[in-house]
């Protein structure tokens, strides 16, 4: 009996660094990564392939880094947030520089025999950042948001020179999102990121484009405080946007091109561009309610889709799994999402709820883009689904993420400062 008690005292005492983790999140993530791993591995049967080992290998590295980060404490990074930014796009510079290419890309860094892309753990670099200075300011001045589009610009700089508009891009979502949770004004935030919109659609479709320009003149007339100024500014704004997004348009690649004018309309090359688009269609489509079955995919199975074990992982999901599989997916980002924002809004401090934030905003925009180019919402740009893609770096910057937020659960009761 003393035995027994003595076992109990030590495995309590063990687990008293982890008594006030979120655990329901962490399972959610689990959740998702088991389901990431038996969609890999369906798509490598016939295949001399191991990618769902490396997969799951990677995961439980990832699962022990966040474990021990939810028992440290997140908030001496108030104090490192400019060393942190500054080795960021150190980093990303050095990709350009000694930097591994393949497929027309140079974005990884080889340390001993793996290749490791910096670009997903800038993302958690430029968050910790942009918490660090708007946890002292709200972004209720346009000085303060300034700054932090200012703070954002140098790595999206790097990660598109490599070239990565998809990562970029998430980068953009991360910003906006913390302004948000700083306190920005919401109309301010919507023009900020207008001419990157009106940027597309002068390229795309050009009624849409002088809709979208009108609409932010109502806009500017609404959100600033002189009217007049702001509604015409905001017009002239996207309206030179559309034109300076012509010349801009020479500067992207010709596959990112094509993804662009294809995500309108994908049958104009059915064969090259568009293919991706109309298989996973047909492939999400052919899952049914139920799924086919785990390897009984047909379009999965033969090999239709391209990336399907990364960037259109989702694919294989709805094809083998069925409309009820997604279900399970998106239920399970949902959950993942919304204890993100409970954690932001309980957190000890500003920095803390700042972080968390950023971290479901980098999650948000990830999901939406990806689920969305494998059923034709959104374009093709090569953003991996979280935890469920294949992706090592990618893998474990989430749980790094995750490690963090769930510090900041951890301690938002113990901080003292």
């Amino acid at each position: 009996m003393l035995q027994r008690s003595f076992s109990r005292i030590r495995w309590k005492s063990l687990a008293q660094p982890w008594h006030e983790v979120d655990w329901l999140l962490m399972v959610a993530t689990i959740a998702l990564v088991i389901i990431g791993g038996l969609a890999i591995r369906s798509t490598e049967i016939g295949l001399d392939l191991n990618d769902w080992e490396m997969h799951a290998t990677t995961a439980l590295v990832g699962l022990g880094l966040a474990l021990a980060i939810a028992r440290w404490r997140y908030d001496p990074l108030v104090h490192w947030y400019w060393i942190i930014y500054g080795l960021t796009n150190a980093v990303l510079l050095l990709v350009l520089l000694i930097g591994v290419e393949a497929n027309g890309a140079q974005r990884w860094l080889l340390i001993g025999s793996f290749n490791v892309q910096p670009s997903d753990l800038a993302k958690l670099g430029v968050i910790v950042t942009l918490a660090g200075i708007l946890h002292r300011r709200t972004a209720k001045t346009v000085p303060v948001i300034l700054q932090a589009v200012a703070i954002t610009i140098p790595p999206m700089l790097l990660i598109m020179k490599q070239p990565d508009l998809g990562t970029a891009l998430v980068f953009m979502a991360i910003t906006i999102g913390m302004l948000y949770w700083g306190n920005a004004n919401l109309g301010w935030l919507v023009l900020l990121g207008s001419p990157l919109v009106s940027t597309i659609l002068f390229v795309v479709y050009l009624p849409i484009w002088f809709a979208w320009s009108a609409l932010m003149m109502v806009v500017g007339w609404r959100t600033i405080a002189w009217r007049w100024h702001g509604a015409v500014g905001a017009g002239v704004i996207n309206l030179l946007s559309g034109g300076l997004g012509k010349f801009l348009w020479n500067f992207l690649a010709p596959y990112q091109q094509d993804r662009i004018i294809l995500f309108v309309n994908p049958d104009k090359d059915p064969l090259g561009g568009g293919y991706h688009l109309i298989q996973s269609r047909i492939a999400i489509g052919a899952g049914g309610m139920f799924g086919q079955g785990l390897a009984q995919g047909s379009q999965t199975q033969l090999n239709f889709i391209p990336e399907q074990h990364t960037d259109f992982i989702f694919t294989v999901i709805g094809e083998e799994m069925g409309f009820i599989g997604c279900m399970v997916v998106v239920f399970l980002f949902w959950l993942v999402c919304l204890r993100l924002l409970i954690i932001a809004q309980n957190a000890r401090d500003n920095f803390g709820s700042l972080i968390a934030f950023g971290v479901l905003s980098m999650i948000v925009f990830q999901v939406l883009v990806n689920i969305g180019m494998t059923i034709g919402l959104a374009p093709v740009t090569g953003i991996a689904l979280p935890w469920i893609s294949y992706g090592r770096s990618s893998l474990l910057t989430n749980f790094i993420a995750i490690g963090l937020v769930e510090s900041i659960y951890n301690f938002r009761h113990r901080l003292k400062f």
